[in-house]
Parts: C-alpha cells; sequence; structure tokens
C-alpha cells in the first residue's frame, strides 16, 4: 500500500508497536488504549477510509465497515478474534462497499511481487525461519502470536526463529 502510494494506518498491539514502527507506515494506532479500536483509526485519519485489510475479525467488525467511505473496500484473509461476527447489511449496501476475501492470488501477482522485491521497492518482514522438519516448532513459535512477519519454511536449513 506504502509502494502505491496510500496514507497506512497500520492497528498493533501495544507489544508490536515499536517492530511496526520501523516498517514507517504513515500512523501507527495501539489496540486496546481508551476508545475503540475503530474510532480510534477514525480519530487517528480525521474520518472515513477507503480501504480496511483485516486480519482479525471479531467485535471490530461491524465498525470497520462503518468507517469505510462510499464505495469502500473491505478485504479479509484471517479471523484471528474470531470467525463468526454480524454485518448491518444496510451499511454493505447504502455504501456501495465490496467485500473481499483474499486467500489465493490471481496469475502474475506473485511474480509482480518478487520483481518489487527485487528492485527494492518492497521489503518482506520475516520473523524467523524453521527448516521443514521443524515445522511443529514453527506451528507452535506462530501460535504464540508474538511475532511480526512471516515465518519461512526451508528445505534443510537450521532454525533462526531467535
Amino acid at each position: 500500500a506504502k509502494r502505491r502510494g496510500a496514507h497506512v494506518v497500520a492497528v498493533v498491539s501495544e507489544s508490536k508497536a515499536d517492530a511496526v514502527l520501523a516498517l514507517e507506515p504513515s500512523q501507527v494506532v495501539v489496540r486496546g488504549k481508551e476508545q475503540s479500536t475503530v474510532n480510534a483509526v477514525r480519530e487517528a485519519v480525521g474520518g472515513a477510509v477507503d480501504l480496511v485489510f483485516d486480519v482479525v475479525g471479531g467485535e471490530d467488525f461491524p465498525g470497520w465497515f462503518a468507517l469505510l467511505r462510499r464505495g469502500g473496500r473491505y478485504v479479509t484473509a484471517g479471523a484471528i478474534a474470531g470467525p463468526i461476527t454480524e454485518l448491518d447489511l444496510r451499511l454493505l449496501y447504502l455504501k456501495d462497499l465490496e467485500l473481499i476475501g483474499a486467500t489465493v492470488f490471481g496469475p502474475g501477482l506473485f511474480g509482480d511481487l518478487v520483481g518489487y522485491i527485487e528492485r527494492g521497492e518492497v521489503s518482506p518482514v520475516v520473523a524467523g525461519t524453521f527448516a521443514l522438519e521443524d515445522i511443529v516448532e514453527a506451528q507452535a513459535t506462530f501460535a504464540k502470536k508474538s511475532h511480526v512477519g512471516s515465518y519461512v519454511i526451508t528445505m534443510g536449513e537450521p532454525n533462526t526463529s531467535g
């Protein structure tokens, strides 16, 4: 999103704020402070937003729809805080919103991403690497939810997750 010139507001837990700040989003909102997360984002940007990318779900789900401008997009690729949510469908159709699930990406996207990385336009954030034979340890580490970035599974390389 930054590569395309977007004003990026990252919503994080307090324990991850410094690591995410190092990635240089436009703003960081710490979840769970004095007000609701959605209201904190609204206050940070001074109003509505064009896009919400959410991997959390849970109780904030309906609020993100209310935060979107007419014609805005809500994209989800996870449900960390819970997959069962409630939505007032009037928010969806009266504001002409798009609801997008993102799991599998179309052809060409991976090649484009590799090109961006090779040209230094984006940098992957790697929390650690695990050899394939250490996949159980990798899953246990991932489940702790204390990381920022992705874990990489390699073929036979040693564990470097720290």
